[in-house]
């Protein structure tokens, strides 16, 4: 029985995901080419690259938005100062590439695409969590969720290649730590929040908490959504001979706190 925990001492991301899944030996290439079914790879590029993050040698990962809406959107907003942009500026709103996706074209891309059936089922029941919290907060129905302020396509790629990984590394059991949310406030599109933010807590329903002492959001709704749909079980290190484990490196850096996701990987 080949079994992986997540250790979520620094909380969960989903670029943290992939990071140390790709440290403990998932294989990048692969996940690209499995990408490619969902024919978007003209938004994004990935990158990987070590780190160090407080003495840990870890893996981060990157998704980087190609689109040209995207750039152009991202120069408005530079320059709306200026009068002859503002136009420019609403209008990239408008057509803002991809990026307001809703629930249902997210089901739509997975079930249209060439993954594999346990990739599928693991990314949709991961987005249906996200997609239902999301709804419930904003008063919305499921179908009517728009995936922006999560990034659509960061967390597209997030989740997808989380189940991709999972799936090449053949792992059978998935079990994980509590899940330390952090503390403090947050900046969001609506304002400014408690942390956890109320979807990220809504996700948790059921999944133990772990106290921590710093001031950040620590679990992203992503992250949050991967572990609460994917483990089995949240418990201590399970009894298992250790075969691989994997650092994957969040945003955030700490004082004397390393900003990581452990995977450990077992029989």
């Amino acid at each position: 029985m080949k079994i992986l925990y997540f250790d979520c001492f620094s909380g969960i991301s989903g670029d943290m995901v992939i990071g140390a899944l790709i440290d403990a030996g998932g294989d990048p290439a692969h996940l690209e080419e499995e990408l490619k079914k969902l024919h978007m790879d003209d938004e994004y590029k990935l990158e990987w690259y070590k780190v160090v993050k407080n003495g840990i040698t870890s893996t981060k990962f990157n998704v980087l938005l190609t689109n040209e809406e995207q750039q152009h959107h991202t120069h408005a907003h530079d320059h709306h100062t200026h009068d002859h942009h503002s136009h420019d500026h609403t209008h990239s709103h408008h057509h803002h590439g991809h990026d307001h996706r809703s629930y249902q074209d997210i089901v739509r891309l997975i079930e249209s695409s060439d993954l594999s059936d346990v990739v599928k089922k693991n990314a949709l029941n991961i987005f249906k969590k996200i997609g239902e919290a999301e709804g419930k907060i904003h008063g919305v129905p499921l179908d009517d969720v728009h995936f922006h302020e999560v990034g659509a396509v960061d967390s597209i790629i997030d989740i997808i290649g989380a189940a991709i990984l999972i799936d090449q590394l053949e792992i059978e059991m998935i079990k994980s730590s509590p899940i330390p949310v952090g503390g403090g406030k947050i900046h969001i599109d609506h304002g400014v929040y408690p942390v956890p933010a109320p979807a990220t807590l809504d996700i948790l329903k059921g999944v133990p908490i772990a106290e921590s002492e710093l001031k950040a959001e620590l679990t992203t709704p992503t992250g949050a959504a991967i572990a609460a749909v994917l483990a089995e079980e949240f418990s201590s290190l399970p009894a298992m001979k250790v075969t691989a484990v994997g650092y994957g490196a969040g945003t955030k850096t700490f004082k004397d706190h390393p900003n990581v996701l452990r995977v450990i990987i077992g029989e």
